[in-house]
């Protein structure tokens, strides 16, 4: 980069919930018009949130993949975890970074909003002290999965809880017994020990499960006759509050 040439932007764009007619109207314009794209994906996949975007990608843009070099192939506990990840986010940084020291504006893409447990939080803590970054923010999938169901999430003076299934039991039942509304994300594996904590706070019976909200495939039954079910990566567990209302 020469003095005359200002950095480029990385754009974190939230996607939203899968749906792209919930897509922002910014988050459509930077698409539409990007020369640099980025996502995330699993080896060997095309990426959720690339195939959010099929048909909206100007012809001639240059893609990058960001593959994941482990998922679920190793414990979270294990310190190799969060060594091989912190390489990999590093890498990517590395490339978006001098991509936008050149000038050039990279688009990286969300699934949900780029804030909410994403992985782009991981390149935005390493962008942003050294070339500009822009985040565009979006709808969630909980909140597709909480309007699938019909019902309000939250009345009143409800207290909202989203829990990560891949706590350990006895504190899912901790924090889910204390709760009025109740979100419960990466089920998968989990989904027995989440039933266990659902049952042990009392709160089994009024739990419902949602599969892919607002994608062609959602799916949306009570938890209870879902028994036996092994959830995809795209489920989520709602029980809704039923506080204060006129």
């Amino acid at each position: 980069m020469t003095d005359r040439t200002p950095p480029g932007t990385v754009h974190g764009v939230g996607l939203g919930t899968g749906d792209p007619d919930l897509m922002t109207l910014r988050a459509h314009r930077l698409l539409t018009n990007a020369r640099h794209v980025a996502f995330f994906r699993k080896a060997g996949r095309s990426g959720q949130a690339r195939r959010i975007v099929d048909g909206l990608l100007p012809e001639g843009v240059t893609e990058f993949a960001m593959e994941y070099p482990v998922t679920t192939e190793i414990p979270l506990s294990d310190p190799r975890y969060n060594e091989i990840l912190s390489a990999f986010y590093a890498d990517c940084t590395t490339h978006l970074r001098q991509l936008a020291q050149a000038g050039e504006d990279i688009v990286v893409l969300c699934e949900g909003d780029p804030f909410f447990y994403g992985s782009f939080m991981h390149l935005y803590t390493r962008l942003k002290d050294h070339v500009p970054v822009q985040v565009v923010p979006a709808i969630t999938g909980m909140s597709a999965a909480w309007t699938a169901t019909g019902q309000p999430i939250t009345w009143g003076d409800d207290v909202l809880t989203v829990l990560m299934g891949t706590l350990p039991e006895d504190e899912l039942a901790t924090r889910m017994a204390i709760t009025d509304a109740l979100v419960v994300m990466k089920i998968g594996r989990n989904i027995d020990k989440i039933r266990g904590a659902l049952k042990t706070a009392g709160k089994y019976d009024a739990a419902w499960l949602v599969e892919f909200a607002s994608m062609p495939n959602q799916t949306v039954q009570k938890l209870a006759e879902a028994e036996g079910k092994v959830t995809p990566y795209f489920s989520i567990v709602i029980v809704h509050g039923q506080g204060r209302r006129p």
